[in-house]
């Protein structure tokens, strides 16, 4: 089936490939980690519970099985494999696109079109374009994991209020609830939220409040037992109520693919916002939950109805069901109140879930790697229908430092949605909580914000209506022009330029940045800072600006309107600006205001008018305020009445020069003033540790291997570059790999910090084919371990570790304490039901050790006889591990929570400085 926009094909094979012209970019892929461009790159659609996840992670918590192609002309085309299944999205071959799913399924191509913009608004009214927001929405939002009282919550509030910094939400974690009871109220630390709320409310501040899908298997709890009456709980294949273990103990979850199902919940959402609720949280709906796999079985048992598939097992329903419990989240709101737009945030989500909730990206890191990758994260949920994200400013693991934090928030005020988050046991992470530096580069960078908040209204009600992205990425403005295709820390809002730095030792203005072809004009509000991005305005264009407020709302039509204008190089310039009520349906009646404005130059006299209007919303009396750019930040303004034509005299050229360049020297000083953020390893009353200090990067022939050697020497790290496939699993302070002197969970060798025997860190990342660690674990014993990419052979990475003596005691007789060297890596499992581990033992039997095993620990002639491989049969990809089984007593198998930890132990016995204690291994990634 075709038609002008789109071809829709029905594929009956589990495979789909599509060969485009060589030198095609590709973008999309939804929620993807790692870079913009997704050439070369591989995803599976498998919603996952991804904390702490990294560039190389290819499945997030949400599902987008679409491609973006920028063909070598610029022209654009979308292909949508429209599917809920787990599916592969293999882009690793030149200008080839390849799905793969478990069963039949239809693709769909969008274009090809001129432009992306056009192929991403074809997309967006197939799926649906986004809900029209509030726009207190598009404040900034404060949240934490969490605010214990609302005691605390209030203070937070009051104290952006007292300092000057704008804030429009707080949130609620799952902390406010009786032990994480959903629809309930900690009696003593929440004991009167209405009031709470009311008191938020008097002073300009909304409250969003989580709501997760686990809930709480407990007699009396009227949840449970109304659900249970109602028989609304997913079941397992037997037919009985699944039961799976989440923040509450155990829990039902309900059974979203059922319409009666979804207005049980929405009528709990309608009686719950009665209690002054402004927003609801939707999390943990991958559905999430502390097993293996990290979800519930596939076998699972869904009875959907029959217009989205009917009676269904889990794995057909696992990607929407995020999608499905934010549709009936807000069908309750609506079902409260129909004359307030309902604001949902959820983790998990489907394409197209934009229709019903806001995203996020996730529980990030506090380090610049995730401050880098933020910013394509966010581009490319634009690209694929979801305009309103951002991700967790300042990072939700670990601790940030201050001018990691300040330049996050710098960017972060201009994406699309805006929200400081951070995790339980991490030091506070709000605007103030690092000095007074960052204090003002965050209060500065708001107030940008909410300066442009009347263009980013009207960027999304253009989205809602055309379904265009609302940040873009920076090839938009000129897709023929390659060079801009790779560009990661630049995007557009509209006409708007964002420039930004994620360099830590280099401001935006430091920073070479490419624009595109054309005139592009910087500006400011007299706010410039080292920290800041630098903004542009492209030739041609009109930015409506409003007053710098600390909330939505304070402002109001009436308020003085400020127009910038970028004239093009025919003198001519337009733009356009939507009001209404900034809330309800009003606007879908015609009660809007739609302004088009349009500037002109006829011999030297400058005129901005109305063009034209839409809507019945009457026009407020109000002044306006327009300034022309002239280059180098250099403006001129006039003064007129808003809705009527303003003239005014443009400068001679050799005025305009002069401006330009009295306003570049002014800038140039500013700059030179402004002391920028200071930065720090750790910030004052650091909990834990962060990964944004020093990193050593092996990077050779197959590898590309990342260390951190304050803790641990642990390698965090291991991306088999050929497959883009990344096998270890490593938390802030656990996983990866490690090594410990002792047969107990956490004995000496893990938490040391190491120092670098060879290798330099004269630079801030070291980028070699070896390097040697050591680490002091007492007693006169180190832990030395030798990392290398085989120069002869670079497919393998090899790790000889050792225990040594090096000073012992003249009493003992030449020998230490006794030590146990063990090794132990956690590798990432993508697809836990299908990885075994496998080997030949000593004894010659066959092994196969699966999930369903638990914890398997191998010795004497079951041992594996020199080589164990961790199979996994979905991606084809197997990782072989070899040694030398003389030098291993014991080998250890665990399975996790999507991860699997994999042990060798040596013999336990005391060492000299003649008999070390030592295990070499090495690492092969390898077909299946």
């Amino acid at each position: 089936i075709t038609t002008t926009s789109w071809a829709y094909v029905v594929i009956t094979e589990e495979y789909y490939t599509i060969n485009l012209p060589s030198g095609t970019s590709f973008y999309g892929t939804g929620e993807a980690s790692g870079p913009l461009e997704r050439t070369g790159k591989r995803v599976f659609t498998w919603n996952t519970d991804a904390w702490g996840y990294g560039s190389g992670t290819t499945s997030l918590y949400q599902s987008h099985p679409w491609v973006l192609s920028i063909l070598p002309d610029g022209k654009s085309l979308g292909v949508l494999a429209d599917t809920t299944r787990r599916c592969e999205i293999d882009l690793r071959q030149e200008s080839t696109i390849k799905f793969a799913a478990l069963s039949a399924y239809p693709i769909i191509t969008f274009g090809p079109f001129d432009t992306p913009a056009q192929v991403v608004a074809s997309l967006s009214h197939a799926i649906g374009t986004v809900s029209m927001p509030s726009k207190w929405a598009l404040g900034y939002h404060q949240c934490r994991f969490s605010y214990k009282s609302s005691e605390r919550v209030l203070e937070v509030i009051r104290t952006f209020r007292e300092k000057g910094i704008p804030c429009d939400v707080v949130w609620m974690d799952i902390d406010y609830m009786d032990g994480f009871r959903c629809f309930t109220f900690d009696n003593n630390r929440f004991a009167d939220p209405k009031s709470m709320v009311d008191d938020l409310h008097s002073i300009g501040c909304k409250s969003i409040w989580m709501l997760d899908p686990g809930i709480k298997e407990e007699k009396g709890y009227f949840v449970y037992d109304g659900g249970s009456e109602n028989d609304v709980w997913i079941k397992k294949a037997d037919g009985s109520p699944f039961i799976g273990e989440v923040w509450p103990g155990d829990c039902v979850f309900p059974d979203f693919t059922s319409e009666r199902i979804r207005t049980w919940w929405a009528r709990l959402v309608r009686d719950f916002i009665s209690n002054g609720v402004d927003g609801i949280w939707n999390d943990m709906n991958e559905p999430a939950m502390t097993t293996t796999t990290k979800t519930m079985p596939e076998s699972n048992i869904h009875r959907g109805d029959a217009d989205i598939g009917g009676v269904q097992n889990h794995s057909y329903y696992h990607n929407v069901y995020g999608m499905l419990m934010a549709r009936s989240t807000y069908e309750g709101m609506v079902m409260y109140n129909t004359e307030k737009r309902p604001f949902v945030l959820t983790r998990a989500g489907f394409i197209g879930s934009q229709r019903y909730a806001a995203t996020w990206t996730g529980d990030n890191l506090s380090n610049w790697e995730h401050l880098h990758m933020s910013l394509s994260m966010v581009l490319q949920l634009g690209l694929s229908g979801q305009p309103l994200s951002g991700p967790d400013i300042g990072g939700f693991a670990g601790n940030a430092t201050p001018r990691l934090f300040g330049r996050w928030m710098g960017v972060g005020a201009l994406f699309p949605f805006s929200r400081g988050h951070s995790e339980a046991g991490t030091v506070d992470h709000e605007p103030w909580s690092f000095g007074e530096e960052c204090e003002e580069v965050c209060r500065l960078a708001l107030l940008r914000r909410y300066r442009l908040l009347p263009h980013i209204y009207t960027l999304f009600y253009v989205s809602h209506k055309k379904g265009t992205p609302v940040a873009a990425p920076l090839f938009f403005a000129d897709p023929q022009d390659t060079e801009l295709r790779k560009i990661e820390t630049t995007f557009l809002l509209g006409p708007l330029l964002v420039c930004a730095s994620t360099l830590p030792d280099k401001g935006a203005h430091e920073c070479a940045h490419k624009l595109p072809n054309g005139i592009w004009l910087p500006f400011d509000f007299g706010d410039s800072h080292p920290d800041l991005p630098v903004l542009y305005l492209r030739g041609g264009a009109i930015l409506p600006v409003g007053l710098p407020i600390q909330h939505v709302g304070e402002a109001s039509l009436g308020d003085d309107l400020s127009l910038l204008v970028a004239l093009d190089e025919n003198g001519k310039a337009e733009g356009v600006l939507f009001e209404d009520a900034g809330d309800g349906y009003g606007f879908t009646q015609g009660d809007y205001l739609l302004t088009y404005y349009v500037a002109e130059v006829h011999s030297s006299v400058v005129s901005v008018k109305v063009l034209k209007t839409e809507g019945s919303l009457k026009r407020p009396k109000r002044n306006l305020n327009i300034s022309i750019l002239l280059g180098g930040g250099a403006m001129i303004s006039s003064r007129g009445v808003d809705g009527e034509e303003v003239h005014f005299t443009m400068p001679s050229e050799f005025e305009v020069s002069s401006l330009v360049a009295t306003s570049e020297l002014d800038l140039k000083e500013r700059l030179e003033t402004i002391r920028p953020i200071p930065d720090m390893d750790e910030p004052s009353g650091q909990e834990g540790t962060e990964l944004s200090k020093t990193l050593i990067v092996l990077k050779s022939g197959d590898w590309f291997l990342k260390i951190v050697p304050w803790i641990g020497g642990r390698i965090i790290s291991m991306t088999h570059v050929p497959s883009d496939s990344q096998w270890l699993h490593s938390r802030i302070e656990i996983h990866g790999y490690e090594e410990y002197s002792g047969t107990e969970y956490r004995s000496a060798g893990c938490i040391e910090e190491y120092k670098i025997v060879r290798g330099h860190l004269e630079q801030s990342c070291v980028e070699e084919s070896k390097v040697c660690l050591e680490g002091d674990i007492g007693g006169g014993l180190v832990l030395q371990r030798h990392i290398s990419i085989l120069t002869d052979n670079p497919k393998i990475v090899q790790i000889d570790s050792s225990i040594e003596a090096r000073s012992v005691g003249p009493g003992s007789g030449g020998f230490s304490r006794l030590v146990c060297l063990r090794v132990r890596h956690t590798f990432t499992l993508l697809h836990p039901t299908e990885v075994v581990v496998a080997f030949t033992a000593i004894n010659g039997s066959k092994q196969e050790i699966s999930l369903d095993s638990g914890e398997v620990m191998l010795e004497g002639g079951l041992r594996p006889n020199g080589e164990w491989t961790l199979v996994d049969r979905c991606s084809g990809l197997s990782m072989v591990n070899r040694f030398d089984h003389r030098q291993v007593s014991k080998c250890l198998v665990h399975w996790g929570t999507s991860d699997l930890n994999m042990e060798l132990w040596s013999d336990e016995r005391p060492v000299s400085k003649d008999t070390p204690l030592r295990i070499c291994h090495q690492y092969e990634v390898t077909q299946t």
